[in-house]
């Protein structure tokens, strides 16, 4: 299964179950709905916070250069937009269960705007805890000296010596002598003397 999907998926059964639970605790303490609201929310953005922070972290240990990297971004770009339409199509199916209240929408604001924030919720965490993460595994990596010391550019860029590339001596010494020949070519070309045509019809 897809990275990408797999994080999407978990993230939308985090979503759900937390607005499973915040609508039973509603229904038990009604006068502190807002406050309960504020506190699914937060977890839903933790939750994405860690992974995100994680696949940061990770990725910044196996690849210490930034142009290495994988692509988290449209990872979780990915992962976001899969979580966000099957958090808000399974919350729209679950409210149909008579014990369970988990929107009162339909299902076209919950695939439209309700994934939309959803989609918010999942990215914009991920993102900065990506960002947070491989910040500070560069910097543990300068402080312990195993960070790469040439930049990327002058590294892949090195240059190859004459011998590389050639399968046998052989083929080299044909290289050589041809660039020899070339040189030998752009010499200065002799001055013969002029003929004299007329004293040697005489």
């Amino acid at each position: 299964m897809n990275a990408w999907l797999v994080r999407g998926l978990g993230m939308a059964l985090i979503h759900v179950v937390f607005r499973a639970l915040l609508g039973a605790a509603i229904a038990q303490w009604p006068l502190q709905g807002s406050t309960l609201r504020w506190l699914s929310l937060l977890i839903v953005i933790v939750f994405a916070a860690i992974w995100g922070g994680i696949d940061g972290i990770r990725d910044r240990r196996n690849f210490p250069e930034p142009e290495d990297g994988a692509d988290l971004t449209m990872l979780w770009l990915k992962a976001a937009l899969v979580g966000g339409f099957v958090a808000g199509a399974a919350s729209w199916a679950l409210s149909l269960v008579p014990s369970l209240e988990l929107t009162q929408q339909g299902l076209f604001f919950e695939v439209t705007s309700g994934a939309a924030f959803t989609i918010l919720l999942i990215f914009v965490p991920a993102m900065i805890a990506i960002t947070v993460g491989r910040f500070f595994v560069s910097r543990e990596q300068r402080k312990n000296g195993t960070a790469p010391q040439t930049p990327s550019h002058e590294r892949h860029h090195e240059p190859v010596p004459v011998s590389e590339g050639y399968d046998s001596p052989t083929e080299q010494h044909a290289y050589s002598g041809a660039a020899m020949s070339v040189e030998e070519s752009d010499a200065d070309t002799a001055v013969f003397p002029a003929i004299d045509l007329g004293k040697r019809e005489r």
